[in-house]
């Protein structure tokens, strides 16, 4: 018995078998789909557009457009739609290549109707899960995403959830993480979620700054204080009064200079370079640094007092090798960023990029992969997506696709069965071994892979025993 549908699904019949295609139309109306019919590549194109059905079943062999060359016209302009490719014994190659580039599945003509509906249901099946995931993930990321902050993965979850807790306090916030996480990002949304996000938010680079420069920047000075101090001058301290100010690098502050930020943080007070006057501000504090600090204080290297009083709340971001369930959504965010800027329109990443990317383990973090999504933008040829072609040689090496397998390249010559397995695999491997995120990342259901697993064991497992067999007989 068919589970009810809530509306009934589009099915749209291509195919340049005229008694074919309308004993099929006949046969799915029976069965309460809704049906269109297509009696070319061509003609089929144009009525998806116009119909734009659940699922699609697409002969191979057709004149004007075949059923390949139509499968990948749609994934190269976005069409959501399933295919599923009808081919006769002789060209099941062709029905392959089309799963390749994506078809949900293929029926092997003549067709059987069970399997046809079979086949149909499991698709239709497929896309309302996908579509109740993608809902689920937009409403995740209303809950937990923050502005140009991109990505929903459990690390950076935490994150979110210790921004929006400390945001709304006046509390000291120390931010640590490597370069290229994204650190004046969560400043950013500290200071937006806050009560002060109507008032200043200014920063400062503790690192690209002198001492004597770092000192005026953050105070100020008077006129005359030293060598080309023309006029008086506020500090960045004077500038973020009633709002946040962003000290970025402070683990790379002067100990002179951390004396006199340890007296603003207990008392709120300064004198501008030169000065005598006594200013007061409400300013609250956001800190960053790629050191360890803690380590820092152990060599004296910095204040011990001026720590704690930064270190009220923390928060960690994780590199990008630790979150690598979020490069595909960062991939996407700067495609789009960078094609309006460059006046591309490429419209995504292509498999075999996008494993490329997954594998490698990103030492600039989300900095380097943005750079590198850029070069690929810049030097993009196919519009349609950006492909392996297009990235950095050191993302093409050997063995840094997915699809490549552990132990080399796999993919001449390879079984289908084999290419599965060292694609579960190595994404276990990568994600350090949760069925959770090697599920999001490859696309599938996290039942497949535990089965898949049990499979290899008992596989593993027989061929062990088969071995075993095979020495004791001789």
């Amino acid at each position: 018995m068919q589970a009810e549908r809530p509306r009934r699904a589009r099915i749209l019949v291509i195919d340049d078998e005229e008694n074919a295609r309308k004993a099929l139309r006949t046969i799915l109306l029976e069965e309460g789909f809704d049906v269109a019919e297509g009696a070319d590549g061509e003609a089929g194109y144009r009525k998806l557009l116009e119909f734009a059905p659940d699922a699609v079943l697409c002969d191979v062999r057709m004149p004007h457009l075949d059923g390949i060359s139509l499968l990948r016209r749609c994934r190269a302009e976005g069409v959501d739609t399933h295919f599923i490719m009808m081919t006769a014994f002789g060209s099941v190659q062709a029905a392959v290549e089309a799963m390749r580039e994506g078809a949900e599945n293929y029926l092997i003509k003549p067709l059987d109707v069970n399997t046809v509906l079979v086949v149909l249901e499991k698709a239709l099946e497929k896309r309302a899960l996908l579509r109740d995931r993608s809902l689920l993930r937009e409403r995740l990321q209303e809950r937990y995403r923050f502005k140009h902050i991109v990505g929903d993965s459990p690390e950076l979850r935490s994150v979110f959830e210790m921004i929006r807790r400390a945001a709304p306090t006046r509390a000291t916030v120390l931010i640590l993480g490597e370069s290229g996480t994204g650190k004046e990002l969560v400043a950013h949304a500290i200071h937006e979620e806050s009560p002060r996000c109507e008032k200043p938010f200014v920063k400062v680079n503790c690192a690209a700054l002198s001492e004597t420069l770092l000192e005026s920047e953050l105070f100020g000075h008077e006129k005359g204080s030293f060598t080309g101090a023309l006029g008086r001058r506020e500090g960045r301290f004077e500038l973020a009064h009633d709002g946040t100010l962003f000290l970025d690098e402070i683990g790379d502050v002067s100990p002179a200079l951390q004396i006199k930020l340890l007296r603003v943080l207990q008392q709120q007070e300064f004198e501008r370079v030169g000065g005598m006057q006594t200013l007061k501000v409400d300013v609250r504090i956001v800190a960053a640094t790629n050191k360890n600090l803690a380590e820092e204080v152990r060599q004296g290297k910095f204040r011990q007092d001026l720590f704690y009083r930064l270190n009220v709340v923390a928060v960690t971001l994780p590199p990008l090798r630790n979150r690598k369930s979020d490069i595909s959504e960062l991939a996407s965010h700067f495609i789009e960023k960078f094609s309006q800027m460059y006046g591309k329109k490429i419209g995504g990443v292509s498999a075999s990029a996008l494993n490329s990317l997954l594998a490698y383990d990103w030492p600039g973090n989300v900095r380097e992969l943005g750079n590198v999504i850029e070069r690929a933008v810049v030097l993009a040829t196919n519009h349609a997506e950006i492909g392996l072609e297009d990235l950095p040689p050191t993302l093409r090496g050997p063995n840094r696709a997915i699809g490549e397998g552990r132990g080399g390249a796999l993919i001449p010559g390879a079984t289908l069965y084999e290419i599965e397995r060292e694609a579960i695999l190595g994404t276990l491997e990568m994600v350090g071994g949760s069925t959770a995120r090697a599920a999001d990342i490859l696309g599938i259901s996290v039942r497949k892979i535990q089965y898949r697993l049990k499979e290899y064991a008992a596989k593993t497992q027989g061929e062990a025993e088969t071995f075993s067999s095979l020495v004791s007989a001789s």
